[in-house]
């Protein structure tokens, strides 16, 4: 079982999470984070780190969600590895309690 990042991410991209992952199975796009599942070690490290709530063990995550955890492992395979944390977008702020934004997510 793997974590899997979840709609929240997408328009903010916090990276707190990567600072805490002993693995590097955090991949980076535009403005999304993906968990490389063949790279994640299920450790729950990076789910308290994520200020917008983002993050799911996979068995965990909420119904609406689940077209996540096959995105993940897509996305994974074809944006580069993040292990430092940088900032969040510029407009984080704005996006923190947006729902439904899976149409804003750039590949």
């Amino acid at each position: 079982m793997a974590y899997v990042v979840t709609d929240a991410c997408i328009k903010c991209k916090y990276t707190d999470c990567v600072e805490v992952c002993p693995v590097d199975c955090f991949r980076e796009g535009p403005n999304f984070l993906a968990i490389d599942p063949d790279e994640c070690i299920d450790c729950s490290l990076c789910v308290p780190e994520c200020p917008v709530s983002a993050i799911y063990a996979e068995d965990d995550v909420p119904k609406d969600q689940q077209g996540f955890i096959a995105l993940n492992a897509e996305l994974a395979k074809n944006w580069p590895s993040i292990v430092e944390r940088i900032d969040p977008l510029p407009d984080h702020a704005d996006w923190a309690d947006v729902k439904d934004k899976l149409p804003h997510l750039e590949r």
